[in-house]
């Protein structure tokens, strides 16, 4: 039987880091996400606000699955500044999350190393700063019935230790589950197998 993930750690709220080298800055802001929409929007106005800086690097990690990132060194040289923050985000295991790497050059060069270690450390600082929460993937569903089925369905809902929502009560009833990701197949089938009850997937 595969296993289901269904919980991944992301961080609680926006946070900010800086590092600073040989006169350069590294201004580090770190920010849960949920689509690409929302990273453009926070770039658009990060790079208003700072628009007198240099560089502003990033890297991104979507879901769970480990397919959906990207980073940019936006100028700096190749592989120096956004797979270092992006390896930071993987080093703590998060997903959902923005970080991005301002710099103010301070007129010294760095070389690769130290940037790569500039970059890294204001990345791991802006994590450092905020809280690290777990996250369960749910999914919604709309069970339906006839009044007189009610008990049975109160029933089956306290075996499984599971609250309602959003409940309608009449000739036709109906509520509302959160089910976890890895429990929803069994959820379905106790469900299923009842006459007369239809549970339907919601969002």
């Amino acid at each position: 039987m595969v296993e289901i993930k269904d919980k991944y750690k992301t961080i609680a709220q926006q946070s900010e880091g800086l590092y600073k080298e040989k006169g350069s800055k590294f201004l580090s802001f770190a920010f849960p996400i949920t689509s690409e929409k929302q990273i453009k929007e926070i770039q658009q106005e990060l790079r208003k606000k700072y628009y007198d800086a240099r560089h502003h690097v990033f890297a991104w990690k979507l879901g769970i699955q480990d397919n959906n990132y990207r980073s940019s060194d936006d100028g700096e040289p190749s592989n120096s500044s956004g797979p270092p923050v992006l390896g930071q985000i993987r080093s703590y295991e998060l997903s959902d999350i923005l970080i991005v790497v301002i710099r103010y050059f301070g007129g010294t060069k760095l070389g690769i190393p130290g940037l790569i270690h500039a970059y890294k450390t204001a990345a791991a600082e802006a994590i450092e700063n905020n809280k690290i929460i777990n996250k369960i993937i749910t999914h919604t569903y709309k069970i339906s019935f006839a009044y007189e089925d009610m008990n049975l369905v109160m029933r089956k809902l306290k075996e499984q230790n599971i609250e309602q929502q959003n409940q309608e009560f009449d000739l036709k009833c109906s509520l509302e589950i959160n089910i976890r990701l890895s429990d929803c197949e069994k959820t379905e089938n106790i469900f299923k197998k009842i006459p007369n009850i239809n549970i339907e997937q919601i969002s």
